[in-house]
């Protein structure tokens, strides 16, 4: 889950701590909805980590990019782990078909839930930017195809992904996405899970480290979320 931020793909200045609170609220977003939403929905838990890496000596941006860009900005912030889908079969009715209903029913549950995972860092980021803009927030004005300006480029697209494995039309791939779409908004949108993504977000920022481990993650997650 990378969030690449559309100011800096641009190279549209912004303000080097700006970035940072953005980039932190997203992956706390991403974050809370893998420990909070998929405890919530009583799937097996996963491990992941938050990982904040240096941009300038990324090779996967080009040059041009890493050298038009301010020390203060250079960093990319990913979650890593935390997929209940570790590796996407070929069709999901190919990949259950020797399942029970049981087993079925829960593997489509683990699939959609890293959907809902996906959606989650860019609506958090989105949210964040509408409150410090004393704007509305909500899913009519922030829609799925909004999120690639609030670094959900690869966040969608891993999300498309996913849909790609069900064989039905594109009617219901674009209603399967609209329904995982208002799920992730209504996880953010819940007052303990944003207070705590704030408050991991805030962990994030102060706590000077590169790898925010799941154990730590885990407990400012949960002494927010009550």
């Amino acid at each position: 889950m990378k969030r690449y931020n559309a100011i800096l793909i641009n190279n549209i200045p912004a303000h080097p701590e700006t970035l940072r609170k953005q980039t932190a609220i997203h992956e706390a977003g991403h974050a809370a909805a893998i420990y909070l939403g998929n405890k919530q929905k009583q799937l097996p838990p996963v491990f992941f980590q938050i990982i904040i890496k240096d941009m300038m000596h990324d090779t996967q941006w080009p040059r041009q990019t890493r050298h038009s860009i301010s020390h203060a900005m250079a960093c990319f912030a990913k979650v890593e782990g935390g997929r209940l889908i570790h590796t996407l079969p070929s069709s999901l009715t190919e990949a259950t078909r020797r399942f029970s209903p049981l087993e079925r029913q829960a593997y489509q549950s683990a699939f959609e839930a890293d959907i809902v995972n996906f959606l989650a860092g860019p609506l958090a980021e989105a949210k964040y930017i509408a409150l410090c803009d004393n704007e509305i927030f909500n899913p009519r004005l922030v829609n799925l195809d909004a999120l690639h300006f609030y670094g959900g480029v690869a966040d969608v697209a891993l999300a498309k992904e996913y849909l790609d494995c069900l064989i039905v039309g594109p009617q219901e791939k674009e209603r399967l996405i609209a329904e995982l779409f208002m799920a992730a908004y209504r996880f953010i949108s819940q007052r303990s899970h944003w207070r705590a993504i704030t408050a991991l977000a805030e962990f994030i920022l102060s706590s000077g480290k590169k790898v925010i481990e799941c154990e730590e993650i885990i407990r400012v997650l949960e002494a927010q979320a009550v």
